[in-house]
């Protein structure tokens, strides 16, 4: 049913979310098991990995058609500026976090 009803629209969303899934993962594992030696650049890339996923979690939520009476107001275009304008304030912290 999943591929039948959902649009390309939100199977884009929901690739992008299991590729940051998979890519923090890797990086806790990767921190654990060999080595966390600039701790601040694992933290720095497991936020913006977490980040950038509740971002993208409320982006799909957003341009949802079942979810179109929770959002109104809020259009497809806007959604999506809001989220890439928020994005670019989230790696602005990451890449001053690094140092």
């Amino acid at each position: 049913a999943y591929y039948e009803t959902t649009s390309t629209r939100l199977k884009t969303i929901d690739a992008f979310l299991v590729f940051l899934m998979l890519s923090g993962i890797i990086q806790f594992l990767y921190c654990i098991l060999i080595t966390n030696f600039p701790f601040n650049a694992f933290l720095a890339g497991f936020a913006s990995c977490v980040g950038q996923f509740v971002l993208a979690a409320s982006l799909r939520s957003q341009v949802n058609p079942a979810n179109r009476n929770e959002f109104k107001e809020v259009s497809p275009e806007r959604a999506f500026a809001e989220f890439a304008l928020s994005s670019i304030v989230l790696h602005f912290f990451v890449y001053n976090f690094l140092g």
